[in-house]
């Protein structure tokens, strides 16, 4: 069966590397983005000229009206789906302590990085449910190594957020095991991508990657790798478990 995947922030760092690495496959890749038209664009070309099929999608994942247009476009292009990569999320501004946590700011985070992937999770199954017609698929959610650690002094809300977007992947894959859908998330760890000068701190890669225990910082790419792999028959047995990309940072 080939595969028609959506991947939500797919313009740029995890989400365009992904779907690259899915249009080289030959998949059909739906690329979300939210502002980024140039680079989402870019990416579709890239998708298209190794031979897999493509089209970028405007839609804030924060919004139920978006997520539902990004689906129906999907229908409408590609037809059934079969894979759901929920990357999309937002850190909620510059590195902080809780003192400077703001309700709305802390809302925004929870929309965008929980409640998003929830709905967007909910479309997916939908139409890949093997109760409701569907074929099956598999949803892979990018969570953080936030989510262990709890990220101090920097992004208490952001990693709450992914703590929660495990406890979903969990719930959620116990709930759709029965229905041929596999749901599983990755956790990326010190990866080397724009999301470092967005938060105010562009040298993080430089002082800390060599720091990790396997002496780098990752890169997108190598995150795109365990995401594929988990979106493919080659993972036809896991389902509810999390890929630690970290570079051995415990």
């Amino acid at each position: 069966m080939s595969q028609v995947v959506i991947v939500t922030g797919g313009s740029r760092g995890i989400g365009a590397a992904t779907a690259r690495l899915l249009g080289a496959e030959k998949a059909a890749v739906v690329v979300n983005y939210r502002r980024a038209n140039a680079e989402a664009d870019a990416v579709v070309r890239d998708i298209e000229a190794s031979g897999g099929r493509a089209i970028a999608v405007q839609g804030d994942m924060g919004r139920e009206d978006d997520i539902l247009r990004l689906f129906a476009e999907t229908d409408r292009v590609f037809g059934p789906l079969t894979g759901l990569v929920n990357n999309a999320g937002i850190v909620g501004g510059q590195k902080r302590r809780v003192d400077a946590i703001t309700f709305a700011g802390a809302m925004e985070v929870m929309r965008t990085n929980l409640v998003g992937p929830l709905v967007c999770a909910r479309e997916a199954i939908k139409r890949m449910s093997t109760k409701s017609g569907g074929k099956g698929g598999a949803i892979v959610n990018v969570s953080s190594y936030g989510a262990l650690t709890g990220s101090p002094h920097a992004f208490i809300d952001y990693a709450a957020s992914k703590g929660a977007l495990d406890t979903m992947t969990i719930g959620l894959a116990a709930e759709t095991a029965d229905c041929g859908i596999r749901v599983n998330a990755v956790r990326p760890g010190l990866i080397d991508t724009e999301i470092h000068n967005e938060v105010g701190i562009p040298d993080r890669v430089k002082r800390f990657g060599p720091k990790m225990p396997i002496g780098r910082a990752g890169e997108a790419r190598e995150v795109a790798e365990a995401i594929v792999w988990l979106l493919s028959d080659k993972a036809s047995y896991v389902t509810g478990d999390f890929i630690n990309v970290t570079g051995g940072a415990r």
